[in-house]
């Protein structure tokens, strides 16, 4: 049984998006705030988003190779299966070179290989699910891993009752930070911050660029716009909103969130799950346009929770246009109180406390089982 007194060895894994990567950094911050002298390592892929962000946070990072297996055609499946015996025992290496007391999955393919092999190691093993549709990694692995942790009401039914443990979705400490100050939102310009999601979302920066460049002389001439485009759309975006005289920050991906929600009053945003709960710690009211093609349509699941909740509003993409999407942000901006109340319930709805809950259930899983970790000599050669 691993000692108490110790500070915990905690291996990471997922990662590809930020909504698998974010939380998976808030949870290493909460547990190095609890016992600095843990180590964490991060086992993720090799795309950009994984290595720069990890970099940045200061945080070890290996990765191995792996391909996801949902949505591919036959020769790129055949490829993922193929290459999967390498990733396990890639894995394998890793895992036994770093002695985890405990392993922690966070989404996205590269968990399979890895939470697979810290379950044959005797790592004691968790998984951690934001969605309210888990991906395919998560149901796979529900089966075989200690402690499932989940973050929106609905998602526990996809797994063993007996396992589950509903901490909702970690937020990192930055974004905590920014929540617990009181910022005067009644002088001033209203902000608008339009999120496309790490990728961009073409159909959402559409829709809004044309109602933001053709409303001139109406209410949403007050606005100043905060457009996050993805990397596709930036050079457009920017041109029209430059042609039209709009007030306008425009970047293709914004790395320093804190400073952005700061400026913000409210969103028009895709679903995602991390993006949702920083929203609701922070208390941003929202205009939720679901990505259509996420994997089970997750985004719109994601979405209708917040939304029956009342801190936010939805669009489905097929009947977003130009009106539509006018009336609604003209709405809000004609009535703050209403954006108030909006705000009031992504609040109701936010569990900033996450990334704790999910360090005590490894803080358990490690203190309960004997892993490669838990022995002596191992935290020696470590």
């Amino acid at each position: 049984m691993a000692d108490k007194t110790r500070p915990l060895r905690l291996l990471i894994t997922g990662g590809g998006t930020g909504g698998h990567l974010f939380p998976a950094v808030a949870s290493a911050q909460a547990l190095k705030k609890r016992q600095p002298e843990s180590d964490v390592l991060f086992i993720g892929t090799r795309r950009k988003i994984d290595t720069t962000s990890l970099d940045s946070y200061g945080f070890a990072s290996s990765s191995i190779h792996s391909h996801g297996l949902k949505g591919k055609n036959v020769i790129e499946l055949i490829k993922a299966l193929t290459i999967l015996p390498f990733s396990f025992f890639q894995a394998v290496t890793r895992i036994r070179k770093f002695k985890p007391d405990v392993a922690l999955g966070v989404g996205g393919y590269v968990t399979g290989p890895v939470m697979l092999a810290a379950k044959v190691l005797g790592v004691p093993t968790i998984i951690h699910e934001q969605n309210s549709i888990p991906g395919m990694a998560n149901r796979k692995l529900g089966a075989i891993v200690d402690r499932i942790c989940v973050s929106i009401p609905g998602s526990e039914t996809f797994f063993p009752d007996s396992k589950v443990v509903m901490t909702g979705n970690p937020v990192r400490q930055n974004i905590l930070e920014l929540a617990k100050i009181e910022v005067d939102r009644t002088t001033g310009k209203p902000t608008l911050l339009v999120l496309g999601g790490s990728q961009g979302a073409n159909a959402l920066n559409r829709a809004v660029t044309e109602v933001l460049c053709s409303d001139l002389s109406g209410k949403l001439a007050e606005l100043s716009v905060i457009h996050q485009t993805g990397k596709n759309d930036i050079d457009w975006v920017r041109e029209k909103y430059r042609e039209a005289g709009v007030d306008a920050e425009v970047e293709p991906f914004f790395q320093d969130m804190k400073s952005v929600y700061e400026k913000a009053d409210f969103l028009v945003s895709r679903a995602g799950a991390t993006t949702l709960t920083e929203l609701a710690v922070l208390g941003k009211p929202a205009v939720l346009i679901p990505y259509p093609f996420a994997a089970d349509n997750h985004q719109k699941k994601n979405a209708d929770y917040y939304v029956q909740g009342g801190g936010s509003l939805l669009i489905p993409e097929n009947e977003l246009d130009g009106q539509v999407l006018t009336k609604i942000l003209t709405g809000l901006v004609e009535d703050k109180e209403k954006l108030r109340s909006m705000g009031d319930a992504m609040r109701k709805m936010a569990n900033p406390d996450a990334a704790e809950r999910i360090i005590d259930v490894c803080i358990q899983a490690a203190h309960g089982h004997g892993g490669i970790g838990s022995r002596e000599d191992s935290r020696q050669e470590g």
